[in-house]
């Protein structure tokens, strides 16, 4: 009998794969702790990056192998020329059926006209903190007050859901988790909870790692967590919600308690690379192959030679020394 070659991104561990996160830039206009190191980085080159049609051609053929939502990260998004054009363009594809931005913020409020004309009503924003020195002391940066405006003017112009990523760290901000949790009774906010990840090099390697369960604890004295149903297009954090609350908590626990057996990301690096995990080194290169002339079926090829390196489960966890080489901005975590 004819073997016929797949038509669907489905992983060895028969995971489908129907959701593609991609990077289209390592540039940002923050310097938070947790993401760079004290010392410089290397930035990658103009000619290094995928150009926006190039991108655009990797997600249809990925489209067609069942690729149904994607999320554009960075770096930060909102620093490339050209990303609103780049953003109208995705929404213009017909079988993508969830497409995202996540951004932490600084650029938000002036360009919300722009992000809704591309046709994107959901975001991600990083929110680590509520104290505007505490903001600066993380990111580098003295930018709060023009985040939360521009959070808040998200929420008056009809974005949603908006979700506001803080990463848990001992020491750095364990003491606003339930003023951060807080936020989800008084706004429609999904305010999510992340485990550090030993991603790259960074200035918080080393510290003791913040975990889910006792983030929950910490959160007790708020009231009971309400499980909320997950819904086919959900994301791997855990949802909960206050009694009441207008909006949700959620927990993405990818050290204490991974959701590899329910993975259904890849991601695209800035610089062309299909990575079958975030916490994990192997990646195909798209790039090269696209700019010597090879076809959709060649791609399409890449998918599936990707989605069979795609590990069963991490190999990071509580007290190892493992962790992965490249820096989360160029991966687009």
């Amino acid at each position: 009998m004819t073997q016929h070659p797949p038509t669907r991104l489905i992983d060895p561990c028969n995971r489908h794969l129907n959701y593609l996160r991609v990077s289209i830039t390592d540039r940002c206009n923050l310097a938070c702790a947790y993401c760079l190191p004290r010392e410089a980085v290397p930035r990658l080159s103009h000619e290094t990056i995928l150009r926006y049609e190039e991108t655009l051609r990797i997600v249809r053929v990925g489209a067609r192998l069942g690729i149904t939502k994607v999320r554009v990260t960075g770096g930060e998004p909102l620093v490339r020329r050209g990303v609103y054009d780049f953003l109208a363009q995705l929404r213009r594809m017909p079988d993508l059926r969830d497409i995202s931005l996540t951004t932490n913020g600084v650029l938000l409020k002036e360009n919300l006209d722009r992000i809704r004309a591309a046709g994107i009503t959901r975001l991600n924003v990083s929110l680590d903190t509520l104290r505007p020195e505490r903001y600066r002391s993380i990111t580098g940066m003295d930018h709060f007050d023009r985040v939360w405006e521009g959070i808040l003017a998200a929420q008056a112009a009809g974005f949603h859901p908006i979700k506001l990523n803080a990463v848990a760290i001992e020491g750095v901000n364990d003491d606003e988790l339930v003023d951060l949790a807080r936020l989800s009774l008084a706004y429609p906010f999904h305010v999510r909870f992340i485990e550090f990840m030993p991603i790259g090099r960074s200035q918080f390697a080393g510290k003791p790692t913040l975990l889910v369960p006792e983030i929950m604890q910490r959160l007790a004295a708020l009231g009971p967590l309400i499980p909320v149903p997950r819904s086919e297009l959900d994301g791997p954090a855990r949802r909960y919600r206050l009694e009441g609350a207008r909006g949700e908590i959620g927990f993405i626990s990818a050290i204490s308690r991974h959701f590899c057996d329910r993975c259904n990301r890849l991601r695209l690096t800035a610089s062309g690379q299909l990575r079958p995990c975030l916490l994990s080194d192997f990646q195909v290169d798209l790039k090269g192959p696209i700019r010597r002339g090879c076809s959709d079926e060649d791609l399409a090829e890449l998918f599936f030679q990707t989605i069979r390196h795609k590990p069963s489960d991490h190999n990071l966890s509580v007290g190892e020394p493992a962790h992965v080489c490249c820096q989360m901005r160029s991966i687009g975590g």
